[in-house]
């Protein structure tokens, strides 16, 4: 996994106008060895259709797809999955998926964290680590000091840091025990083209030394 995890928040997304293919696209031809497609509203056909073809440009370049909250989509996509408290119990998701496909599970202090390494999961993450605007109703926020304080409280697995982390502040994260950093909305620019968006992520990569 790279030290740069992109969610493809739909509602992101199409804020800026930016068809989740696009994205996909050009955040893969630009190194990304992970994508996760996090979509709240209702999974349509015309969605599905548009997520098959993330799958199929994943499965082309090599990378994993992940799915946040959705298993019996993650399945459908051979996809890995994302489950957070609220969502599919780890083991429960674990059973679905099988023992191959990425499991993550987010956690949001340190109790949570500690509990989550009894978990069957491939990674844990930690959040929010800043104030975010993309949940409308975030948990307290981590902070740089707590990131570092609970590190230790899962040693062994990797660790995705997530909420409001920008190029401004990325590289603290890591410096304070993150293994990755997931990214929404700084990884949209502006104009919202495929072009821009690999220089995006490709400066993403220079930034945390990949």
């Amino acid at each position: 996994m790279n030290r740069v995890y992109p969610i493809l928040d739909t509602a992101a997304l199409a804020r800026w106008g930016c068809p989740l293919g696009t994205a996909a696209a050009a955040f893969l031809s630009a190194g990304a060895d992970i994508l996760q497609i996090r979509h709240k509203g209702h999974w349509s056909r015309e969605f599905f259709r548009e997520a098959e073809g993330v799958a199929e440009l994943c499965e082309h370049a090599g990378a994993l797809l992940i799915v946040n909250d959705r298993a019996d989509f993650a399945m459908l996509l051979h996809a890995g999955l994302h489950v957070g408290q609220d969502d599919l119990p780890p083991v429960a998701a674990r059973r679905l998926i099988g023992n191959e496909r990425m499991l993550g599970f987010s956690t949001h202090n340190a109790e949570q964290l500690a509990a989550a390494v009894r978990e069957p999961v491939s990674y844990v993450a930690l959040g929010p680590i800043f104030l975010t605007p993309s949940k409308d109703q975030p948990d307290p926020e981590v902070g740089l000091a707590r990131l570092r304080l609970w590190r230790g409280l899962a040693p062994q697995h990797p660790l995705v840091a997530i909420g409001g982390i920008t190029r401004a502040n990325a590289l603290s994260v890591l410096d304070a025990g993150a293994d990755s950093v997931a990214v929404i909305g700084d990884l949209l620019p502006e104009e919202c083209t495929e072009l821009n968006l690999a220089r995006r992520f490709e400066e993403w990569l220079r930034l945390v030394g990949e």
